[in-house]
C-alpha cells in the first residue's frame, strides 16, 4: 500500500475535507469514492474521516490507496531511469508497444512492467502517464496509484530528438490539424478539421541530406511529430508510413530524451535525460560526421 499523508495549513481552517481534497490536493470525486471504500483509506490524525468532516489548521490528513492487480509479467530487460514511492521512469527501446497487441502479447512495456513488480513484490497497476509509438524510443513516466496519475496528467513537459530528411535550419511552430488519413484505420494526416495540433521545433544541426531537431509538443496527437514533419516535406529518417527512407534506420529517428515534472506528492521539480539509443547515435554520426 502506498500512503500520502497531507498537513492542513491556516487557509484551510475550519474548511470541510471535502474540500481541502478537492483543492490543494486536487484529488478527483472518482478518487475520493474510492478511498471511502477502503479501510483506513482516509483518516484525519488517525482516525477515520468523512467528507463532511471541518478540519483544523495542523489536522494531519492521510490517503492510503491499496495494492492493485500488477500486469501480466514478462521476462523482458527495463532500464528504469527513476524510481521513488509515487512514480517510475523507465528508457522504452525500440520494437516495443506500450500495451499488448497482436504479434505482442507479452512483449510490451506492460508485460515488462509486471515482470519488474512481481520480482520486487509490488503491485500497482500500469498507469503511463502519455505514450510513445511502439518504435519510438526514451522516456516513459508511469505513476504509481490513481492520485499520482492525476496530479501528473497533463503536466510533463517532454522534449523530443528526431533526424529528418533534408536539410531545416532555425526554428518554428507548426501548427496544422491532425486526422485518420480518410481510409486508414492508423495512419493520420494533417488535414483541415482535424483536431488541434501544434508542435515547436528547433535545428541543432543541419547536414546535407539530414537535419538533427529538438521538438516541444503543445498538443498531443497520436504520430503527431511524425505527421507534422512529413507535412513539411521532411520525413523522418526510417519513417515509411510518412515517407520516410529506412536507407539508414530501421524505424522512425524519434526519442524522447528530457522530460520536467514536480513529483505529485513533493511538489519536488525532476529533470530526467536519457541519451538516443545505438541506432539512433549510429545514424547521427553517419549524418553529420566530425
Amino acid at each position: 500500500m502506498r500512503r500520502v499523508a497531507f498537513s492542513v495549513p491556516k487557509g484551510y481552517d475550519g474548511v470541510k475535507l471535502k474540500g481541502f481534497l478537492r483543492g490543494p490536493c486536487r484529488l478527483s470525486a472518482r478518487q475520493m469514492a474510492k478511498l471511502k471504500r477502503v479501510p483506513g483509506g482516509l483518516t484525519r490524525n488517525g482516525r477515520p474521516a468523512a467528507a463532511p468532516d471541518v478540519l483544523r489548521a495542523g489536522d494531519r490528513v492521510a490517503l492510503t490507496f491499496p495494492d492493485e492487480q500488477i500486469p501480466e509479467p514478462a521476462p523482458l530487460p527495463l532500464a528504469v531511469i527513476y524510481e521513488d514511492g509515487d512514480l517510475l521512469a523507465v528508457d522504452k527501446p525500440a520494437g516495443m508497444p506500450m500495451y499488448p497487441s497482436p504479434g505482442h502479447d507479452r512483449d510490451s512495456l506492460f508485460n515488462a512492467v509486471g515482470s519488474r513488480e512481481a520480482q520486487r513484490g509490488e503491485a500497482f497497476a500500469f498507469r503511463p502517464v502519455y505514450r510513445l509509438d511502439k518504435d519510438t524510443t526514451g522516456l516513459v513516466v508511469l505513476a504509481k496509484h490513481a492520485y499520482a496519475a492525476s496530479r501528473l496528467a497533463g503536466n510533463v513537459s517532454k522534449l523530443y530528438l528526431a533526424v529528418c530528411e533534408g536539410r531545416l535550419t532555425g526554428g518554428g511552430r507548426i501548427d496544422l490539424p491532425i486526422a485518420l488519413k480518410p481510409g486508414h484505420s492508423i495512419q493520420r494526416a494533417a488535414v483541415p478539421g482535424g483536431a488541434p495540433a501544434v508542435t515547436r521545433w528547433r535545428c541543432l544541426r543541419a547536414g546535407k541530406a539530414h537535419s538533427l531537431l529538438v521538438l516541444k509538443l503543445e498538443t498531443g496527437r497520436t504520430h503527431q511529430i511524425r505527421v507534422h514533419l512529413s507535412a513539411l516535406g521532411h520525413p523522418l529518417a526510417g519513417d515509411d508510413m510518412y515517407g520516410g527512407s529506412l536507407a539508414e534506420i530501421s524505424r522512425q529517428a524519434l526519442h524522447c530524451c528530457a522530460v520536467r515534472f514536480r513529483q505529485p506528492v513533493t511538489g519536488r521539480l525532476l529533470r530526467l535525460r536519457s541519451a538516443p539509443p545505438a541506432d539512433m547515435a549510429a545514424l547521427l554520426r553517419a549524418a553529420f560526421p566530425g
